[in-house]
């Protein structure tokens, strides 16, 4: 069995974890294969100094790999998703960030909870991923155009609102004034949508979630549409630019640039320990049931 590693940073408080992790799989023998970035740190942190095979591209990423795991929250399993991309290698997210609700597993479960990944007693939950293109082109957007969580619009060295005239499958929806506007996926429902006052979805649910950043006209509210809507963006405002996101990745839009934004045709395979559901995770992290009631 043959797994791919990734991290983005280091933190003292990550050694445990990396240590249980390359025990676990050392011991089990299988094979290891670090993101070379990733693998550099470790050895110049000291955590390892023995020599690993590394990838450093999407394209080293294939079906001889079982899994890629991802060590860090959940902004790390979103760049680990920008190496996996339609080869189907599932992620196991393992939580060294704060809130977590891609990175499920915890430190306290790491070596249970892998000995039933390799054992194949786990679960795949399939994510919807966003795909965005521009007219006219923007080289930016070109190499990596989809988004696991959300492609949102805001705006850039102003104050001022922006407008964003939405249309669904070319039928004209509405202008929305605000400070931007979020498209969420079902796994970001959780994430900035939340925050702005969006709807949670369930990861199966076959819909997205248009909500508006601060919107100026009060009684635009968060809308949950079919997944295989096309959205067409018109985004205007006082500045020459705007900004569009990709998850964590932002890049410089020219005002009345059109964005569409429809579904890809693949999915992102995020590997599900049995009784670590969504549901769970959803009462663990924002703590439902929790009043004293219950």
């Amino acid at each position: 069995m043959k797994i791919a590693i990734y991290g983005q940073y280091y933190q003292d408080s990550t050694k445990p974890i990396i240590t249980e992790i390359l025990n676990f799989f050392s011991k089990n023998k299988i094979e290891m294969v670090f993101e070379s970035h990733y693998l550099e740190m470790l050895h110049e942190k000291k955590i390892i100094s023995k020599e690993y095979s590394t990838f450093s591209s999407y394209t080293e990423i294939d079906s001889s790999f079982y899994m890629m795991v991802s060590i860090g929250g959940d902004g790390t399993i979103l760049r680990a998703a920008t190496f996996i991309r339609d080869s189907g290698v599932p992620i196991l997210g393992i939580n060294a960030g704060r809130l977590g609700f891609l990175a499920t597993v915890q430190q306290e479960n790491i070596t249970s909870f892998l000995q039933i990944v390799i054992d194949k007693k786990h679960s795949l939950s399939k994510r919807t991923l966003l795909s965005l293109s521009c007219t006219p082109t923007n080289e930016s957007l070109e190499d990596i155009n989809f988004a696991m969580n959300e492609v949102s619009v805001s705006r850039k060295d102003t104050t001022s609102m922006i407008t964003i005239e939405t249309y669904l499958n070319n039928e004209y929806l509405n202008s929305y004034w605000a400070d931007g506007l979020i498209i969420s996926t079902p796994t970001g429902s959780t994430g900035y949508n939340l925050s702005c006052g969006g709807p949670i979805l369930t990861p199966d649910a076959n819909s997205l979630v248009i909500t508006p950043i601060s919107p100026h006209n009060l009684n635009a509210r968060p809308l949950v549409i079919p997944d295989e809507t096309e959205i067409r963006l018109k985004v205007s405002g006082r500045e020459e630019n705007y900004l569009v996101s990709l998850d964590s990745r932002i890049t410089s839009v020219g005002n009345e640039s059109i964005l569409t934004i429809k579904k890809t045709p693949f999915q992102i395979n995020m590997i599900e320990i049995p009784d670590e559901t969504f549901l769970k995770t959803l009462r663990s992290k924002l703590l439902w049931g929790e009043d004293k009631r219950n």
